[in-house]
C-alpha cells in the first residue's frame, strides 16, 4: 500500500568543538530520545538544502561543510512508521544556539560522541549498532 512506504528524513550531524549538537525530542515519534536535527526531505530539495534548512528553522544556527555522512534505515514500530534517514555531516557556522520548535524539542545540548545520553532516537541507534562515527568521517 502507498501510505505504507518508507518516508525519507535527513538527520544532521552538526559538529562544533569536538561535539555534536542533539535535541530532545517531544510531541513526535521517539518522544523522549535525543536525536540530530533534521526532519523530511521537501520535494525537489537536496539533502545539503533540506541541512541547511531543517538545522536554521530548530536551532536558529548556520552551518558549512555539508557533506554525506550516511544512511540508516529505521524502523518504528510502536508508531507503525518507518524512515531512510539521510545522515549528513556539517562543521558550525554561525548563530546562537535557540529552541525555535519549542513544540517539538524540549532543550538542545552538545555531546561528545562518547558520552551520548542513554535515550537515543533510532537513527542514531543504527548508526552506533554500525560502528559508524561522524567524527571519523
Amino acid at each position: 500500500m502507498e501510505n505504507n512506504r518508507p518516508k525519507v528524513g535527513v538527520g544532521v550531524a552538526i559538529i562544533k568543538d569536538g561535539k555534536v549538537l542533539l535535541g530532545k525530542r517531544k510531541n513526535a515519534h521517539g518522544e523522549g530520545t535525543w536525536s540530530f536535527p533534521g526532519g523530511h526531505l521537501e520535494y525537489q530539495e537536496t539533502w545539503a538544502d533540506c541541512a541547511i534548512r531543517e538545522t536554521f528553522e530548530e536551532t536558529g544556527l548556520s552551518i558549512k561543510n555539508v557533506r554525506f555522512g550516511t544512511v540508516t534505515n529505521d524502523i518504528f514500530p510502536k508508531e507503525g512508521k518507518h524512515y531512510v534517514t539521510i545522515i549528513m555531516i556539517s562543521d558550525y557556522d554561525s548563530g546562537s544556539l535557540r529552541n525555535m520548535e519549542p513544540d517539538k524539542c524540549e532543550k538542545w545540548e552538545w555531546f561528545t560522541w562518547e558520552s551520548l545520553p542513554n535515550t537515543l532516537f533510532a537513527s542514531i541507534e543504527n548508526l552506533l549498532g554500525d560502528n559508524y562515527n561522524p567524527f571519523s568521517q
